[in-house]
């Protein structure tokens, strides 16, 4: 077992802010980190709308999938856990195995957007930018 320390994002779908929330912390931590992410519900699939816009932002998500958070319990020793959703802080789990810090980051879930598709791109994008901009000030405090 790694004594690399680990980034869990974690939300209901698995399949939007999680995701992006994933792939913006494996290009801001590099090799400091493990990063995953999960779902405490997961969806199928990554929504396609996420993987266009962290395109667009230069991060391909593309590969990532869904998955359980069950996966990763009692099985990541340590690291920070990143709930970016009210109802996954609301169901996660209160305690997980291992030394955690838990950091709650509420964004608003762009998949439940209602619009044309232009409109919804730019929900996306709103919801991109608004993680980014969290992971980029956590970053700079890691690197202080």
């Amino acid at each position: 077992m790694t004594t690399q320390p680990n980034i869990l994002v974690l939300c209901t779908g698995n399949s939007c802010r999680s995701q992006m929330a994933e792939g913006f912390f494996r290009h801001a931590v590099g090799d400091q980190f493990t990063v995953h992410s999960a779902g405490t519900e997961p969806k199928p699939e990554v929504h396609p709308l996420a993987v266009e816009v962290m395109k667009e932002a230069g991060i391909d998500i593309s590969g990532q999938r869904p998955k359980d958070v069950t996966e990763f319990l009692g099985r990541l020793s340590h690291g920070y856990l990143f709930i970016v959703c009210d109802k996954a802080n609301e169901s996660c789990p209160r305690v997980f195995p291992g030394h955690w810090e838990r950091v709650f980051w509420p964004f608003d879930d762009p998949a439940h957007f209602q619009g044309n598709r232009e409109e919804q791109l730019a929900e996306f994008r709103r919801v991109r930018d608004q993680i980014k901009a969290a992971i980029e000030r956590w970053n700079t405090g890691q690197s202080a």
